[in-house]
């Protein structure tokens, strides 16, 4: 199947549809949430065929979910989300991800523009050197097996403990920072040995650090209660769960295929292989997961306390005194147990989210306390030189998305096309047109992640907010990028 052929029906002005067709072995539609721009380019790859492909998988709920963002990935398309009933659905990786809680998290200060422009070049230099990145980076910080099996199961708050972060830090991050189920004798020696030099670093791929400007307030009241104003600086990283995460993906993705040959079970993309809920198979995978979903969060942390280490060391002041309070920490490579309304009924879902943001509306128990009354910080990253965006869950969202939104701009250009059509001297042009400081390890990683290899994020983040899925917050802008 062609999706050029796919027939995609227009519902409302950001809502599309792919209609269930039994003959095709769907169980339920896509729904798409985009502009009509944007609904036209994801024609132009796999992305809704891989979304009509795994609306085929055995108890998925209500819709197959594609957010604005959404492109071609490995089976399942990325910027999908789909359910699956928990008492009798199934678990697949492809709807994951290698990348397990490849995930953004936002850092605020109270230091305006003005205050960082002179000290902007020696910042991003402290950067750079304190925060390792590139493909297969790695940091000496001491750290034990023993130490990884804590940060499996015991995530941020074991981290912490150890001097790495403020107290309060986990209470602004999804799942407090440690989700429950993990289990690391379920994670391969490889994994292990691939991920315990490698907390604390930011790795490579579409994976950045940015120091940013917040550019436009746009609902005064949300950003207020998230703690941000017009011409703040805060800091944004983007990364996940490194070797670890990845070899988690790999090594089930090959019990999984074992297990699809000796349950009969036909697929109609072999990168969606499953396990049926309550199996030794699923229930394993889950455990491991889960050990890298704690693992990414943990990473995320050690940055951010090597983040604070490079203020303090460019405005000799106290991470502190400076402000920097963590605004939120999201995962969207990731499926977690949840309950939600489906047809009037309250149901325990497995929800996978690809390149999906968990968007959770005002009042939501699952919440902080500090943002239960306004909904979820949604961290929106644009590509390299582009805006970024804060928005917030909307009650809308938990019924028509389980909850969730877009994570970023998405891909239009493949890596392999962006590197052949895009120099990175264009891009490195533009950045310096712009007067973003670029501290990066591969010229060939700048014509990856170059503007134009991506969807234009302004109008990713209009189409979740003309769908109701997010309220817009506020715009930010970069000043400075460290990537691989």
């Amino acid at each position: 199947m062609d999706s050029n052929n796919i027939n995609l029906k227009k519902l409302s002005g950001f809502l599309w549809e792919v209609e269930k067709d039994e003959s095709n072995g769907m169980n339920v539609p896509v729904h798409v949430y985009a502009s009509e721009n944007i609904a036209n380019s994801m024609k132009k790859d796999r992305t809704l065929m891989q979304a009509v492909n795994a609306t085929t998988l055995p108890s998925i709920v209500n819709a197959m979910l594609v957010m604005p963002d959404g492109h071609e990935g490995y089976g399942f398309p990325v910027g999908g989300v789909a359910a699956f009933d928990a008492s009798n659905g199934i678990i697949s990786p492809g709807a994951i991800g290698f990348d397990i809680n490849c995930g953004v998290r936002l850092i605020k200060t109270n230091l305006d523009a003005t205050e960082l422009a002179p000290k902007l070049k020696t910042l991003m230099d402290r950067l750079f050197s304190n925060v390792p990145s590139g493909v297969g980076s790695k940091i000496k910080l001491g750290f034990t097996n023993a130490d990884l099996e804590k940060v499996a199961t015991e995530g941020v708050g074991y981290i912490i403990g150890k001097g790495f972060g403020f107290k309060d830090d986990a209470e602004r991050i999804e799942e407090y920072g440690c989700i429950q189920g993990a289990d690391p004798d379920k994670v391969s020696k490889m994994a292990k040995s691939r991920g315990v030099q490698q907390l604390g670093t930011l790795g490579a791929g579409n994976h950045f650090l940015e120091v940013q400007k917040v550019n436009k307030i746009l609902d005064a009241k949300l950003a207020s209660a998230f703690g941000l104003q017009e011409n703040q600086i805060v800091i944004m990283v983007h990364s996940g769960s490194r070797g670890y995460g990845h070899q988690v993906c790999s090594d089930y993705l090959r019990v999984l295929g074992e297990y699809q040959a000796s349950h009969n079970i036909k697929l109609a993309d072999p990168e969606l292989s499953y396990a049926d809920i309550g199996s030794k198979e699923a229930d394993d995978y889950l455990a491991a997961m889960r050990s890298a979903v704690n693992f990414a969060f943990v990473n995320r942390q050690i940055m951010t306390n090597s983040i604070r280490k490079s203020f303090e060391e460019t405005f000799a002041k106290s991470a502190d005194s400076l402000g920097m309070e963590i605004v939120y920490d999201v995962a969207h490579n990731i499926a977690k147990l949840e309950e939600h309304n489906v047809n009037g009924k309250r149901m325990k879902l497995y929800v996978h989210r690809k390149g999906a943001t968990r968007a959770f509306g005002p009042g939501s128990p699952e919440l902080p306390k500090i943002y239960r009354d306004f909904g979820q910080p949604v961290i929106i990253p644009g590509s390299m030189g582009t805006a970024s965006y804060v928005l917030a869950g909307r009650a809308e969202a938990m019924d028509e998305t389980f909850g969730s939104s877009c994570h970023g701009s998405g891909r239009l250009m493949s890596r392999h096309q962006a590197i052949r059509d895009i120099p990175a001297s264009k891009t490195l042009g533009d950045l310096r047109t712009k007067k973003i400081e670029v501290r990066v390890r591969s010229t060939k990683l700048i014509s990856e992640e170059a503007e134009w290899a991506y969807k234009d994020v302004d109008e990713v983040v209009r189409s979740i907010a003309g769908a109701k899925i997010s309220n817009i917050v506020a715009r930010l802008v970069p000043l400075g990028v460290t990537k691989g």
